[in-house]
Formats: structure tokens, sequence, C-alpha cells
């Protein structure tokens, strides 16, 4: 799927997890529900860091430029080292080891670690990046338009000033992880929950996607999962923009006003 897609059902994935836990009994307060969708709907782009052309490594400048760059290599070594006789010869490393279930609790594992040991300014570094991807993936129109330099402002500002909104008392900071010192640890939550749901949102696509590595599946260790082919789309199609973009839109739509007892 295309950014803004990913992005959407990050974010609508999240709602639908507040929706959960209100039902059952330990609802997020707004702050986290916000924020947290907000970075399930960044971190929903951050598995093409393995592509040059994806929404992430235009980001950040030549920061992300640099990294996709590392990343696809670092990927591609690795499906080279791993693969099986089933598995096909690739050039590159899009759609490999950035598109597992394993990079995906890595990935949130680190955030949840960093923020435990980091304390304020790590957490500041997750959101800024999170908001930054949110704000591409969400709003891709006037980000296109603008200047990277706004779009790092307004996720620089937005998350000091959420950090501040949940680390006052009851707002969110210890939500789920109530120790002391286990402030934030949710935080690596919704990044692993975004990274699943732009895995599963390009299994749906022609390509499939190999979320079960390094599980073998047959004579395949990169098994494209996905449906059957006749209910696959390509990237970019009608069916992404007219029927799941706005099926992601009422889903969320409903998932937050669950989540915040107005249903």
């Amino acid at each position: 799927m295309m950014g803004p897609a990913h992005s959407l059902s990050g974010a609508a994935a999240w709602l639908g997890v507040g929706a959960a836990a209100a039902s059952a009994g330990h609802p997020m307060p707004w702050p986290v529900l916000v924020v947290g969708a907000l970075i399930c709907a960044g971190a929903a782009l951050a598995p093409d860091l393995d592509h040059k052309s994806a929404t992430i490594s235009r980001a950040f400048g030549p920061v992300s430029k640099g990294l996709c760059e590392i990343v696809d290599k670092l990927s591609y070594a690795v499906y080279k080292a791993t693969r099986k006789p089933g598995d096909p010869r690739r050039t590159g490393g899009h759609r490999t080891l950035t598109h597992t279930w394993l990079w995906a609790v890595m990935t949130g594992g680190g955030a949840s670690f960093l923020a435990f040991t980091g304390g304020r300014w790590a957490v500041l570094v997750i959101l800024f990046v999170h908001l930054v991807l949110a704000v591409e993936g969400l709003l891709w129109r006037a980000a296109r338009m603008s200047s990277d330099v706004l779009v790092w402002l307004l996720g620089a500002t937005s998350a000091w000033m959420l950090a501040d909104i949940l680390d006052k008392p009851g707002n969110g900071a210890d939500w789920l992880f109530a120790g002391a010192g286990q402030e934030y640890l949710w935080l690596g939550l919704p990044i692993v929950l975004g990274a699943l749901v732009h895995d599963i949102g390009d299994a749906l696509t022609v390509s499939g996607c190999p979320i079960l590595w390094p599980i073998p599946v047959g004579r395949k260790r990169w098994y494209p999962i996905g449906p059957p082919r006749a209910l696959r789309f390509r990237a970019g199609s009608w069916v992404e923009l007219k029927v799941l973009m706005p099926a992601f839109m009422l889903l969320g739509g409903v998932g937050g006003a669950a989540a915040l007892d107005f249903i």
C-alpha cells in the first residue's frame, strides 16, 4: 500500500485498541489515545525504511536517505544469508527484513527500552520521529507543498507539548505500566502495532509480504503471506483509494468514539 493508506490504517488500529481496552475495563486516558494513534500512524510507514523512494526516505532529508540505503543493504544481506531453495533470487532488500514480525517486535522493544533508560529526551526523540512521519503520511498533500523544516518544527513542538500533557498526573505517562520508573514503556506498543499493520497491508497487495520470517513455510523462509491472488490489489489502485482508505477512516472514528465512551 501507499504511505497515506498505511498511516490511516495505523491510526485506526490504535483507536481500535483503545476501544478494546475500554471494553476490558482498562481505558486509555485521552492523551494516550491521541499520542498512540499518531505514533502508530508514523510507525506504519517505518517498514519502508528499506526503500529509497518511500515516504520515510524523504522525511528527514539526507539522514533518512542514507539510513534507507544502509537498511536496504542490510536487509538484502540477511535475505541472501537465510534464503532457502524455494526463495527467489533478488537484487535488493525491499519487503524483506523490515517487513517481518521480528523486526516489528525488535523496533517496538527498542523504543520501550530507550524510553525506559533515556528519560525525557529519549521520549521526545521517539515522539518527534513518529510525529513527523505521521504528518508525512496523514497530511501528505500539505507536507509535500511545505518545506521539510516546517514539518520538522511542527513535529518538534508537537512532541514537546504532548510530552508535557502526558506528564501530568492521570494523563497516561504511566498507562499500563505503573511501576516506579516504568513510565512510557507503553510507547513501544503502537510502534509494534504500526509495523504489523503495515505488513498486513502489504500482504494484501499482489506481491504479498514475508511477515512470518524466519519461520519457514515449505521450501521458503521468505514466504510471501497474502490472500488468494484474486483478492489482492496493486498499491495505489482504486481498491486502496476508494475502499480501504474510507474504511480506515470510518473504523478509526468508531474506535475513537468507543475508546472515549461516546458510544
